[in-house]
Formats: C-alpha cells, sequence, structure tokens
C-alpha cells in the first residue's frame, strides 16, 4: 500500500506528540494499574475466550501491558501470533539463520509464538518472534486456504482513537498496510489503549481501517 500525504497532517501529528508525551508521564505503578485492569477486561469477554488464535503485541515504551493476555493464551492453549518487523537482508557471505526479510514480503509480517522463549530483541529493541524458530505465516496465501492462518482476533495497540474506532499510529504506517490484507477481513479487531487516548474523532486517511472494539481500563465498548 503506497500512502500519500495525509489528510490534515499536522494535525495528526500534533496529536500524536501530545498523546505521546502523556503516555511517557505516566508514573510506571499507574501503568502498571491501568494496564492490568484493560487486559482484565478483555479477557473476562466472550471474544477472548472463544478465540482459538490471536494476534497480540509486546508493549514498549509505556504501551497498554498485554504481558498478562500473553501468559493467559499460552496457558490456555491459544496460539499467538506475534508482529516482527523487517531488517535488511544479509549480504554475501552472512552466516547463520535467514532474515526476517528472507520470510516475509512486506514491512511487518506474523509469526506464531509459543512462549517467551521464542522472543528475542528485534529491529527497533522491541522483543519479538525469533525468526530462527518462528517461521513467518504466509500472509499472501489465498484467504480461506491458509489453514494455519485465521486469527479469530486481533489485539491492536495505537497512539490514539476515536469512538468510531479509528486509529492513530506512529505514524510508520506498519499496522495499515498489515491490516489492510485481505487475510484479516474477517479477523475481530480491538484496540487497547488507556482511556485518556480515546478522543472524540480523528482525522481519518484513506488507508485506516477502523478497529471493532476499545478496551481500556474502564472496559471493552464493541462499536
Amino acid at each position: 500500500m503506497t500512502h500519500s500525504t495525509p489528510p490534515d497532517a499536522e494535525a495528526r501529528q500534533a496529536l500524536r506528540r501530545a498523546m505521546l508525551a502523556r503516555r511517557a508521564a505516566l508514573p510506571p505503578d499507574e501503568a502498571a494499574r491501568l494496564g492490568h485492569a484493560a487486559q482484565d477486561a478483555l479477557l473476562a469477554s466472550p471474544a477472548w475466550q472463544n478465540a482459538r488464535q490471536v494476534l497480540l503485541y509486546v508493549a514498549v515504551r509505556n504501551e497498554t501491558a498485554t504481558a498478562r493476555l500473553l501468559d493467559a493464551a499460552w496457558a490456555d492453549g491459544k496460539q499467538v501470533l506475534l508482529p516482527r518487523c523487517l531488517t535488511p537482508a544479509a549480504g554475501p557471505g552472512a552466516t547463520g539463520s535467514a532474515s526476517p526479510a528472507a520470510d516475509c514480503d512486506n514491512d511487518m509480517c506474523l509469526a506464531p509464538c509459543a512462549c517467551a522463549a521464542d522472543l528475542k530483541p528485534g529491529r527497533y529493541g522491541i522483543a519479538e518472534p525469533d525468526p530462527a524458530r518462528c517461521p513467518a505465516i504466509d500472509m499472501d496465501a489465498v484467504p480461506g486456504l491458509a489453514p494455519n492462518f485465521a486469527p479469530d482476533l486481533a489485539v491492536i495497540p495505537g497512539v490514539a482513537f476515536d469512538r468510531r474506532g479509528n486509529r492513530l499510529g506512529h505514524g510508520a504506517g506498519y499496522y495499515d498496510r498489515f491490516l489492510a490484507h485481505p487475510a484479516m477481513v474477517l479477523t475481530a479487531l480491538v484496540g487497547l489503549a488507556y482511556a485518556f487516548q480515546i478522543v472524540p474523532a480523528l482525522p481519518v486517511a484513506p488507508w485506516d481501517r477502523p478497529v471493532h472494539a476499545l478496551c481500556t481500563e474502564e472496559g471493552l465498548t464493541w462499536l
């Protein structure tokens, strides 16, 4: 997906800066308390309990935590898919396992992760599925013909969301391109955030795909 200049780019960037600053300023104990409550709200929902394959993320830089979700999914036998950002392919003469770019065709791919030991620091220092242990899902297979890729639920991070489910990310477009993939069309999307990250309305770009529900420390709301 090719992105042109989004509408209201300055407004989006100003809101992004403000929200990131507010999130960064959260004291660790407050971030832990709010994240705990948000995760509990999702864990109590039928959508979570009935999901067999879930797409999650590993929280960084004061994002709403997901550790309880990851532990619960692994304990309950759900298949956990986690994103992996691509790194440049290794040059001639490189040794070791293939780079992530070798098993993905986009800026971000998904890989099944069976436990915390499957994680290693990735491109931005974020814990990601180890390419040597977690081969990427083939998202280019025709939807419906890839039996190993059928996420029932995707938990999506964001810098801000609005009450219609529109999402403001960090601006790199990783999730925009990823969520636009045809294989994701039947997946229920839940935006996980702090309540202060929910705003009345966001400037929307043509490529934005809204989430179906918002989950904060105040509860889970389907839109």
